[in-house]
């Protein structure tokens, strides 16, 4: 079994080498609120004939889409090529999103972003939160009273400037009394919705990458949608039937001015990590 620290440090590495690209920050457009994290994930609906099929959905907190404008912030590794404007507004935004009855989780199809990418001559190049990481039954099943090392991958607030830039939060998940799984302390604004990830100890100096599920609205020992019932909702909602945003309703937002430098705010319970490279 790894030592704590190394397992911490190859948490994160793999962290960001298999997901860093999942995440989007948005927020409600033309006003400073409801800052949130969403992440892409692929639900595996059949592998039986040898070939996955899959229905992609944007993922977040249900609390932080009620509302009628979006603005989802471009990060320059999310498209190929790079696309000049920083934002894409959303009109009809509660609409797109179908909520998972009361697990407190919005998801939204993703077809209308591809087709908007398309029609600007663009594509989206992310990670998505897969079958194989997104925790199972048994994997949720194994997270009792006890904390353990989790990391919050989310979008921050920027103190001076409002910048989204990506950072991982290092806490503890447990269960609580009340049987539903809880981070452990603050979660900083803006990285409610966002995915929470553990390291599963496998022995021989292995271990696995598991994506808890994503962390919902509040100040502190926020609850976390733990994946086991996400994936079971999203097919029980038959979400996949839904259209998410039309194309014509997703639009790019003029690239806002150089503030002149970018604002990392230090704190002794989070770290931020680069972008992960484009390979040629």
């Amino acid at each position: 079994m790894p030592e704590p620290s190394v397992l911490h440090g190859a948490t994160i590495d793999a962290l960001m080498a298999n997901a860093g690209r999942s995440t989007l920050a948005f927020k409600q457009a033309n006003a400073d609120r409801n800052h949130a994290t969403a992440f892409w994930f692929n639900d595996l609906v059949d592998a039986t004939s040898g070939t996955e099929v899959v229905s992609q959905y944007l993922v977040t907190a249900a609390e932080m889409t009620r509302y009628g404008l979006g603005e989802l912030t471009l990060r320059p590794e999310l498209c190929e090529p790079v696309m000049s404007a920083e934002k894409l507004l959303v009109t009809d935004f509660a609409d797109a999103w179908t909520v998972l009855g009361d697990l407190g989780v919005a998801v939204m199809p993703t077809a209308g972003l591809h087709a908007h990418g398309r029609r600007k001559g663009w594509n989206w190049t992310t990670d998505e939160i897969t079958d194989g990481l997104a925790a199972h039954p048994d994997d949720i099943a194994r997270i009792g009273a006890e904390p353990r090392p989790a990391y919050i991958l989310g979008h921050d607030v920027g103190q001076t400037d409002g910048a989204r830039l990506q950072a991982v939060v290092v806490g503890q998940v447990a269960r609580g009394d009340d049987g539903h799984v809880r981070w452990d302390s603050t979660v900083p604004e803006g990285c409610a919705g966002a995915p929470v990830f553990v390291g599963e100890a496998l022995g021989d100096d292995r271990f696995k990458l598991v994506c808890v599920g994503l962390v919902l609205a509040g100040e502190k020992q926020n609850r976390i949608a733990t994946f086991d019932r996400i994936r079971a909702a999203v097919r029980e909602s038959e979400a996949d039937r839904a259209t998410g945003p039309a194309a014509d309703s997703v639009a790019d937002s003029e690239p806002a001015p150089d503030p002149g430098g970018e604002a990392v705010r230090r704190t002794s319970w989070w770290r931020r990590k680069p972008p992960k490279p484009r390979t040629p």
